[in-house]
C-alpha cells in the first residue's frame, strides 16, 4: 500500500514537473515569436518598438537589452536630427554672414580700381575696406575655433598656476583699450595666491570675449570685474551699467551665431559668447548671465579650485 502510494505521488509530481517545464518552453517559444517580430519592426527603423516581459520569464534579460538598444538608437537618432538641423541653420547663418560683408567689400575695392573715388573719398574707402577686412577675418577664426571646440578637437594645456596673477596680466592689456573707448573701471583681484589648473590661453580668450562683447554691445561706459575666492570654487564676474539683455534674448546668449538686437548685428558675429561658455565647460565650470536690478548686466563663471 506504501509503494503504491508512493509511485501515485512520484507519478503525480513527475507530471507536475513536466506540466510546468511545457508552460515555460510555450512561455519562451511565445517570447521568441515576440522577440523576432520586434527585432524586425526595429530593423525597419521602428525606433518606438519596446518588448513586453515579465520579471518571471526567462528572456527577460534579452528583452531588457533589446528595448535599451532601441532607446539608445532613438536617442542617438533624435541627436543626429538635432545635430543636421543645427547645421542647416549654421550653413544659412554662415552664407549670410559671410557673403553680406565680402560683397560689401567687394564694392568698397571695385569703386577704387574703377577710380570711382579719388583723393580723400579714395583713402575712406580703403580705411573701410580694410575695416571690413579684418572684421571678416575676425569671423573666419573665430568660426574656426568654435568648430574645433564643438568637434572636440582643440588641444588644451592645462597647469597649476595662479589665476590671480594670470588675470592681472590679462586684465592690463585691456586697461588702455578700455581707456580709448571712455570707458571708466573697477577691478576687484585678491592679492592672496589662488591655485587653479587652467589652460591659460583658453582662460585669457574666455576673459577677452567678455570684455570685447561689453565693449562693442553693453551699450555702457563701465565695467566691473571680480574675483570671490570659496571653499571649492572661484567666482569670476564681469559686470557692465549698459542697456542689458533683454528677456526674450537672455536665455539664447550663449548659443551659437544668435546676435539678438540689431545693435549686435552690426558689430558682432554670433560666436564670442558661444566660445566662452564651451571654454568654461572644458575647465568644469559654469556662466550664467543675468540683467542687473539697475542697469546693465551680470556674467558670472563659476570655476573649480585645484584641491
Amino acid at each position: 500500500m506504501n509503494w503504491t502510494l508512493f509511485f501515485f505521488c512520484s507519478t503525480l509530481i513527475c507530471i507536475c514537473i513536466i506540466a510546468y517545464l511545457a508552460a515555460k518552453l510555450c512561455r519562451v517559444k511565445e517570447q521568441l515569436l515576440i522577440i523576432k517580430d520586434a527585432l524586425e519592426d526595429i530593423k525597419k527603423g521602428n525606433l518606438n518598438r519596446r518588448i513586453l516581459t515579465r520579471k518571471s520569464d526567462m528572456t527577460k534579460t534579452i528583452c531588457y537589452n533589446i528595448n535599451e538598444i532601441a532607446i539608445n538608437d532613438q536617442a542617438q537618432l533624435i541627436r543626429l536630427k538635432q545635430s543636421e538641423q543645427a547645421y542647416k541653420r549654421l550653413m544659412t547663418s554662415l552664407s549670410h554672414d559671410v557673403k553680406t560683408p565680402l560683397t560689401s567689400l567687394v564694392g568698397y575695392l571695385e569703386a577704387i580700381q574703377e577710380k570711382i573715388v579719388t583723393g580723400e573719398e579714395k583713402e575712406e574707402y580703403i580705411r573701410v575696406a580694410l575695416e571690413k577686412a579684418h572684421h571678416l577675418k575676425d569671423f573666419v577664426e573665430s568660426l574656426f575655433e568654435w568648430v574645433k571646440l564643438d568637434a572636440k578637437e582643440q588641444v588644451f594645456q592645462f597647469e597649476i598656476c595662479d589665476l590671480n596673477e594670470v588675470t592681472r596680466h590679462i586684465i592690463a592689456d585691456w586697461i588702455p583699450m578700455l581707456e580709448d573707448n571712455q570707458f571708466s573701471y573697477e577691478i576687484d583681484i585678491p592679492d592672496k595666491e589662488c591655485k587653479m589648473k587652467l589652460d591659460c590661453n583658453a582662460y585669457m580668450r574666455i576673459l577677452n570675449n567678455l570684455f570685447h562683447n561689453a565693449l562693442l554691445h553693453s551699450g555702457g561706459d563701465k565695467i566691473g570685474f571680480q574675483i570671490l575666492e570659496k571653499v571649492t570654487e572661484v567666482n569670476i564676474i564681469v559686470t557692465d551699467n549698459g542697456k542689458g539683455i533683454s528677456e526674450k534674448d537672455l536665455p539664447h546668449i550663449f548659443e551659437r551665431l544668435y546676435q539678438g538686437d540689431e545693435s549686435r548685428k552690426v558689430s558682432g558675429n554670433g560666436l564670442g559668447l558661444s566660445i566662452v561658455r564651451e571654454l568654461v565647460a572644458v575647465h568644469g565650470g559654469t556662466i550664467y548671465a543675468e540683467n542687473l536690478p539697475q542697469s546693465g548686466t551680470i556674467f558670472s563663471i563659476m570655476l573649480p579650485k585645484a584641491l
